[in-house]
């Protein structure tokens, strides 16, 4: 048979399908922004919907649908309903695409004032621009919760975190939510410190379950992405427009670090739970460490709320050390094992000074009101060896 009479330079850009039928072990990375078909007809019935396949990676992609599966499934794996899950390109993307599906101009969020401070800028700077409106309340207080609902018809949802960031402040998840269902609002919670493993909002009524993924769900900080997970799957074409108009959507690389990180995830959150109380109790021992944030201490005030509804306690905590802004820098300066940085989750130790990095945009008054004082220390405890940690605050703490 002679051979087509192909140039070098088109061969060089002709795609190269798979050369056998066989299956991939490891799920493997849809590098492309488009996807072909058979004929026009094919085309035409993927367009309408009356075949299911890929358009535009924007829209989705095999790598990252297979992804959003698997995050649905940890999810809703104590209920019946299947649930849904739409993967973005970062957890704030998370946030402002599930908020721009559900709400419109005239709305208004329900939420507590110790948000991480992301969320409060995109609240206040951000949707405010759309004529949504955000209400801060103390969302411990159920007794304002229906206050604020009956006073401010147009509140569409109650969005929080529990535990909260950077002071762990724990909520009655199902106290919340059981309010939102009276009152038929919706609600969703950022899980991000805890993922799936540790804590399941749905078990406890809440709508919607939003994550960084870059956090502990990956643990390798080696990507960036969010997840929002609805337990109607009928608010899935909802908020798949919005992220596909928005472009708010992941990609299939990120996508395919966070499949690898969940092979793990597990037997990290195990031993990061396991250093953190460690660490926790050491803290509370110490003359200069004022307060220790960490729900997992029988001491802690979130401890009983937090064993409602938390298998294991997590691996952030922030404490706070005597002699303010000095004294903490101090502490950040001296620790040699610890990294400092702007996130966490990752296998390793990482420190943060709140009032100068993630809730430095947010007024004093608020942070300090909220436990957000300038001798506050974030920590999100690795899986290193806990008695090489100890000694690493030991440092810090001369």
């Amino acid at each position: 048979m002679k051979k087509p009479s192909t140039k070098f330079e088109t061969i060089c850009v002709k795609e190269n399908m798979p050369v056998d039928g066989s299956d991939s072990h490891v799920l493997p990375i849809h590098a492309t922004s488009a996807f072909t078909y058979e004929n026009l007809e094919d085309s035409i019935d993927v367009f309408t919907g009356q075949k299911s396949g890929y358009v535009y990676s924007r829209f989705g992609n095999p790598t990252i649908a297979s992804v959003e599966k698997k995050l649905a499934q940890l999810e809703t794996i104590d209920i019946e309903n299947e649930g849904a899950c739409i993967m973005t390109g970062s957890g704030m993307s998370a946030i402002s695409t599930l908020s721009m599906s559900l709400l419109e101009s005239g709305d208004a969020i329900l939420t507590q004032y110790n948000l991480y401070g992301g969320t409060t800028e995109v609240f206040k700077k951000i949707l405010s621009k759309y004529g949504i409106s955000v209400i801060f309340i103390d969302l411990e207080d159920k007794v304002a919760i229906e206050k604020s609902l009956e006073e401010h018809q147009n509140i569409k949802l109650i969005y929080f975190e529990s535990p909260s960031n950077p002071t762990l402040n724990c909520l009655d998840i199902s106290g919340i939510a059981e309010i939102a269902k009276k009152y038929n609002v919706l609600s969703a919670i950022d899980n991000t410190f805890c993922t799936s493993y540790l804590q399941r909002p749905f078990n406890f009524g809440i709508d919607f379950v939003v994550y960084s993924t870059t956090k502990y769900l990956n643990g390798h900080g080696n990507s960036i992405a969010g997840a929002i997970i609805s337990k109607d799957e009928n608010y899935r074409k909802t908020i798949w427009t919005t992220m596909k108009l928005l472009g708010t959507s992941c990609n299939a690389f990120d996508a395919w670090l966070l499949h690898n990180g969940l092979k793990t995830l597990t037997v990290r959150m195990d031993k990061h739970c396991s250093n953190a109380m460690t660490i926790a109790q050491f803290l509370e021992s110490q003359p200069n460490v004022l307060k220790v944030n960490y729900p997992g201490l029988k001491s802690n005030k979130y401890h009983g709320v937090a064993s409602q509804h938390m298998n294991q306690y997590g691996a952030m905590l922030s404490f706070e050390i005597e002699g303010g802004l000095e004294k903490a820098k101090g502490f950040m300066n001296k620790t040699q094992l610890c990294s400092i940085t702007a996130t966490l989750g990752n296998v390793d130790t990482l420190l943060l000074h709140p009032v100068t990095a993630s809730h430095m945009n947010i007024d004093k008054e608020i942070r300090e009101a909220n436990g957000i004082k300038d001798g506050l220390i974030r920590i999100s405890v690795g899986i290193e060896n806990v008695d090489d940690l100890i000694e690493d605050i030991k440092l810090g703490l001369t």
